[in-house]
């Protein structure tokens, strides 16, 4: 079970106009399972994206990337669940091109409109005709309502969909911001094995566009980890449908803050929900870093802690063996790092323990102070490095026995 979280409700994710979704089932690896997900978005809408640094990318990455840079304008967008096209060579880059043209002639639109997404197993061709045969359910499935059932239709082994929405008021005019994600396990930043899709119908400048999809997955999915994997199709888009009348092409226009902010707010609470379903998890955990020098290093100490193994199962017993936080931050790769000047706090709540000053243990810290912070669902770890004004954070879980059973038995 997801640790404090659960799925909105239908009526909780709202309608974004210019942006349509349908969903099916093409039985691409299981049969009785929503499977096949297709966007469409009005003429005018923009779009960005940014995807895996794995140089293993999948066959749908290398073609996202493609056709985003052909500018020609994306139109629809096509997601499947199930088998990942991934490690599968010029034959599944054909099969991502086969889809992207079959979505093109459903839709009458170029196939470089068309942006293709898969996610599920690695090494496995992908059955497109299935695809293909799945797409015409997933059309007349069209509708501005179905963000609930998209958030379920690309889950993998996630246990809960994962989707939020919020709106806001500029100058007048509505604005409403909506997005899905699915993730659970393999996640590590730069992404993360997630798909996450965020859509708004204030209009918005390519440029900024770009600008904004870079930063809010820096803010956001960039700041996740699970396992420490870093995936194959990790892919996270922006569409900007314009249909609200809010138009924006510059940060400094009047509203465009708080706009900026709402998307971002989303973009977080999308990536908290995929750390929250963490496989096995049983406990989220923040990792907040001040003091840095600069950003870049408090990140390098948050991922460290995030990352460990040692740490995660010593949360997973509640058991505060907290010396495996201090290694992992000795082991961030601060070259000069003074570790005197290094302080460390437990909390839950308004529940704060300071573990560590001094090189050492705190002289007002006892064990049973860790023990009752760390038996909570929800635990916060800070880390003043004392030598800088930066700051930043990174969202894990714990690693439970499920974890092992859940990627043992993945492919079954």
């Amino acid at each position: 079970m997801p640790v404090n979280y659960a799925t909105p409700s239908p009526d909780q994710l709202l309608p974004v106009a210019g942006v349509r979704l349908g969903v099916a089932e093409a039985e691409i690896r299981k049969k009785n399972r929503r499977d096949l997900t297709l966007l469409a978005l009005d003429a005018g809408s923009t779009v960005a994206g940014v995807f895996t640094q794995n140089r293993f990318c999948a066959a749908p990455v290398q073609l996202c990337r493609q056709h985003l840079a052909a500018g020609k304008g994306i139109r629809a967008l096509v997601i499947n669940t199930g088998i990942a096209n991934a490690g599968t060579g010029e034959p599944g880059r054909l099969a991502a091109q086969e889809t992207c043209d079959a979505v093109a002639a459903l839709l009458g639109i170029g196939a470089d409109q068309v942006l293709p997404f898969s996610t599920g197993v690695i090494l496995e061709p992908l059955p497109v005709d299935r695809i293909k045969a799945g797409l015409p359910a997933a059309q007349a499935n069209l509708g501005e309502n179905n963000w609930h059932a998209a958030a379920h239709a690309i889950m993998t082994t996630d246990t809960v969909a994962k989707a939020a929405s919020r709106t806001l008021a500029v100058d007048g005019k509505k604005i409403t911001i909506s997005g899905i994600s699915k993730g659970a396990g393999m996640i590590k930043p730069n992404m993360a094995t997630m798909l996450g899709f965020v859509a708004t119908d204030a209009g918005i400048a390519q440029p900024l566009l770009d600008e904004l999809v870079r930063e809010a997955a820096d803010a956001s999915f960039n700041c996740i980890t699970v396992d420490g994997d870093t995936s194959t199709n990790d892919s996270f888009v922006m569409i900007a449908s314009g249909a609200s009348g809010a138009s924006f092409s510059d940060a400094g226009d009047a509203g465009w803050a708080e706009v900026k902010a709402a998307i971002i707010g989303v973009s977080v609470e999308l990536a908290q929900a995929i750390v929250r379903d963490g496989e096995g998890a049983t406990k989220f955990i923040s990792i907040d870093v001040q003091g840095g020098r600069d950003r870049e290093e408090c990140r390098k100490v948050g991922y460290a802690i995030g990352h460990s193994p040692l740490v995660k199962t010593a949360f997973f017993a509640s058991d505060p063996n907290l010396g495996r936080i201090l290694a992992a931050i000795g082991y961030a790769g601060i070259a000069d790092l003074d570790v005197d000047g290094v302080r460390v706090w437990l909390s839950s709540g308004d529940d704060q323990v300071l573990v560590a000053e001094r090189g050492g243990r705190a002289a007002a810290y006892r064990e049973e102070d860790g023990a009752r912070v760390m038996a909570q669902a929800e635990i916060g770890v800070r880390v003043d490095l004392g030598r800088g004004d930066a700051a930043a954070s990174v969202y894990t879980c714990d690693f439970s026995y499920d974890y092992v059973k859940i990627n043992a038995d993945y492919r079954s």
